[in-house]
């Protein structure tokens, strides 16, 4: 579990195949302060688990399937990729619950510069769009953010200096690709309420057989 706030910007080493998947090498420093093997660790807002560490990096292993399903496919060595331990249960809690999980990859159609701020409008996949709400919450790389307006399936974010400034999502542009994870509760929601409309449907309480048994 994670809260979506960032820790600190990491940079990708290197992106090995291997015979099970892809071996990421990653540089970074606080994230590492109290490591251990087979501890979660959130890049870009996926969830995986260390496999091996240094003083100054640490390596997961990444599923074929996770690389296409997030953006992790388009970073080689260099790209910078936000980094968060997952919650300690004692620590403070500054976001919102966060799972690791990505839903689907958006794209950026359009950055507007405003005052002190940056909007963002990211075009979410059609399947996403009931989980987004006025100053509801959404993970975007892995960064907890309030939507600030919803028009069917874009939503829009507006950043602070400070975002900008600490996470990968402030230096991205128009076009460029962000992993998505929705908020757990609304989805959780839905999923109820999906599960109990088809119970109805399925229930033998109908009219006829009202009518059938005296009612």
């Amino acid at each position: 579990m994670f809260t979506g706030i960032v820790e600190e910007l990491g940079k990708i080493q290197s992106v090995q195949e291997s015979n099970n998947g892809y071996v990421v090498t990653i540089s970074a420093t606080k994230v590492l302060e109290d490591v251990r093997l087979g501890d979660s660790i959130a890049v870009n807002g996926i969830c995986l688990t260390v496999t091996s560490f240094k003083e100054s990096h640490f390596t997961v292993d990444v599923m074929p399937e996770t690389l296409k399903a997030t953006n992790l496919k388009l970073l080689g060595a260099g790209d910078a990729v936000n980094l968060e331990r997952a919650m300690a249960a004692g620590g403070r809690f500054g976001g919102h619950f966060v799972s690791g999980h990505i839903d689907g990859v958006g794209k950026i159609v359009k950055r507007t510069p405003k005052h002190n701020a940056i909007y963002y409008e990211i075009e979410a996949p059609e399947a996403l769009s009931p989980y987004f709400m006025m100053k509801g919450s959404v993970a975007v790389d892995g960064t907890s953010l309030t939507v600030f307006g919803v028009s069917g399936n874009t939503f829009t974010l507006s950043l602070i200096p400070h975002t900008v400034e600490e996470s990968v999502l402030g230096h991205k542009k128009e076009g460029d690709l962000v992993n998505i994870e929705c908020d757990m509760l609304a989805k959780y929601m839905d999923n109820l309420l999906q599960r109990r409309a088809e119970q109805s449907q399925q229930s033998n309480l109908t009219k006829e057989f009202l009518t059938d048994h005296g009612f």
